[in-house]
């Protein structure tokens, strides 16, 4: 079968990638065998969040706007309700001064990336070629695979600030960070998946001001940040300007199967995203949007998100972070990365006898999966840095009985392969 260049790009198995097909081959094998289960990103099924969209689901069904939202087509920037829904959640917190014509609704956030990327980096008419930087690596992996061109992605090695006995964080390495001519557009997570880093107001300010005076757009994916769905830990406040692209979505908030993602800009950014969406889908679902429009003009999708949903992350995530206390060999020189928000934690261990790949197959061989984090470094594939082998990322989306007993088993592992 004949693939173009763009076609085998595509369909290429990334690190990650490869690790979750592997995943579910071996959860698929294991029929009766209970494994522990620490590798998944699917967010939990909240009963409050579910019965919350039903309800919203059967208030749209009876009304004359279902003909609307889903008898005929729509317009290729999103659908309009939702838009405004949208712009007054923002301007109603944050003063942003946005309307329509500032924002793009997808069919899911990787949608949103792919247009972004693919529309402000890569080759131009004359050859010159526009590069997407990411500041900091570990970043979300779901970027990887977005540019159809090969070798546009750089990043750089972040500082790492230890905090406590067994506790770091990343931060940007301003003397190393460069923003030339020959970046086209700036991307990082704020929380990040997999680490739950949130690059501070201050940082993520220095960036915005070193890519605007290239004229360089800085992308900032909320999807974890407030207002919703607001798994956030720690204070941070939501930038614009008029080189920032704020992307959220709301498959955090209970919805990750209608797949909505926002992109609020300048509308120099918005209308090449919108052609690119009218050329490849005409326009996302609006289904999704016509229900969530009501959820939020009524205030309950963002109580929801911040008496339930934040609520639930937290406590799992101190449940986990007490567990590692109480079950890691505190001989073993491991690092929890500050929990600040996601999903998420992410575990460093300095100096590991081995990679975190050969950790991965010795903890499924005790019946628990964690997901190897060499696959998270956008940028840094061909960085020989041994950091990128000695991480893992854990999932808080199981039951509090699997994140403890899996957790005792890590820590059982790892001290063996320390000799500990």
């Amino acid at each position: 079968m004949y693939l173009s260049k763009v076609g085998k790009k595509m369909n290429k198995m990334s690190g990650v990638r490869a690790i979750m097909t592997d995943i579910i081959e071996t959860l698929a094998k294991a029929k009766d065998k209970h494994f522990y289960n620490l590798s998944a990103g699917n967010p939990v099924v909240l009963p409050e969040v579910r019965d919350l969209w039903k309800r919203y689901i059967r208030n749209l069904l009876d009304s004359d706007e279902f003909d609307q939202a889903f008898c005929r087509y729509g317009g290729s920037n999103g659908y309009v309700p939702f838009i405004k829904a949208v712009c007054s959640q923002y301007n109603k917190h944050y003063n942003w001064n946005i309307d329509v014509k500032n924002v793009i609704v997808g069919p899911g956030s990787q949608k949103i990336y792919y247009y972004i990327i693919n529309a402000f980096s890569g080759s131009s008419e004359n050859g010159e070629m526009k590069k997407v930087l990411f500041p900091l690596s570990p970043e979300y992996t779901g970027y990887s695979n977005q540019a159809v061109e090969y070798d546009t992605m750089i990043s750089y090695r972040p500082k790492i600030d230890i905090l406590g006995e067994h506790e770091f964080k990343y931060r940007p390495h301003f003397e190393n960070i460069k923003i030339d001519d020959s970046i086209g557009v700036v991307v990082l997570s704020r929380p990040t998946n997999p680490t739950g880093n949130v690059v501070t107001d201050e940082e993520i300010k220095k960036i915005i001001e070193m890519a605007e005076q290239r004229d360089v757009p800085v992308v900032i994916d909320n999807a974890y940040a407030p207002p919703i769905p607001n798994i956030c830990f720690t204070e941070m406040t939501p930038q614009y300007g008029d080189n920032v692209i704020h992307c959220f979505s709301l498959s955090k908030a209970g919805m990750p199967g209608a797949r909505i993602g926002v992109a609020i800009g300048n509308e120099r950014y918005i209308k090449p995203m919108q052609a690119f969406q009218a050329n490849s889908c005409l326009h996302s679902s609006m289904l999704g949007q016509a229900v969530a429009a009501q959820a939020m003009n009524s205030g309950e999708l963002e109580k929801i998100s911040n008496a339930v949903i934040r609520k639930f992350y937290f406590d799992k995530k101190a449940l986990a972070l007490k567990t590692i206390e109480e079950n890691f060999n505190p001989d073993i020189p491991y690092y929890v990365h500050k929990a600040e928000g996601t999903l998420f934690i992410w575990i460093w261990f300095k100096d590991l006898p081995i990679t975190c790949g050969e950790l991965y197959q010795k903890l499924k061989q005790e019946d628990t999966i964690v997901v190897p984090g060499d696959g998270f470094f956008p940028g840094l594939e061909h960085d020989d840095w041994k950091h990128k082998q000695e991480c893992i990322r854990l999932s808080m989306t199981t039951s509090d009985d699997d994140i403890v007993e899996g957790l005792k088993r890590i820590g059982k592992v790892v001290g063996e392969v320390y000799g500990k």
